[in-house]
């Protein structure tokens, strides 16, 4: 992973906790801890990408009083499945992320209402099949625009 790469994993997770935390956004704004662990687990190995999964949930359920430790338990599974997809599977093409950051966000989602107390979580339907789509593709623009700034910058984003 080069420097260029770490500094723009950095500046998303401060745009993540800016646009959240700061301005308020919420759900109104992408999961760009999702995307910062997306684009880490396509460029390094496991365990750096669970660390970093891990490390990114922590810090989301630190400004949550609901369900501590759902969002480090999906982010960290995210961050393997997504460094374990390298050897699933080989290319970079736009639609290929498109689909790689609206899946991974999904799932994602699924994990955290699995193990979230069944009394503050939404609904099913609601949740998984209407906001998570959605949510995903909100994630998969925010994700190909980063992917697109590391091509041009550094030639290749893997």
């Amino acid at each position: 992973m080069t420097n260029l790469t770490r500094a723009v994993l950095a500046l998303l997770v401060l745009a993540h906790l800016f646009l959240h935390v700061g301005m308020g956004f919420g759900g109104g704004a992408p999961d760009l801890f999702l995307v910062a662990a997306l684009v880490a687990g396509r460029l390094s190995r496991v365990g750096a990408a669970a660390g970093l999964g891990f490390g990114l949930g922590i810090l989301e359920d630190a400004f949550s009083v609901l369900s501590f430790g759902s969002n480090a338990f999906a982010l960290a599974v995210t961050g393997i499945a997504a460094s374990r997809s390298r050897d699933l599977f080989v290319g970079d093409s736009l639609v290929f992320l498109f689909f790689y950051f609206l899946v991974g966000k999904w799932v994602r989602d699924l994990l955290a209402w699995l193990v979230s107390d069944a009394t503050v979580r939404d609904g099913f339907v609601e949740h998984l099949l209407i906001d998570a789509p959605t949510a995903g593709v909100y994630a998969a623009a925010a994700g190909i625009a980063v992917v697109s700034l590391l091509r041009t910058q550094a030639g290749s984003w893997e």
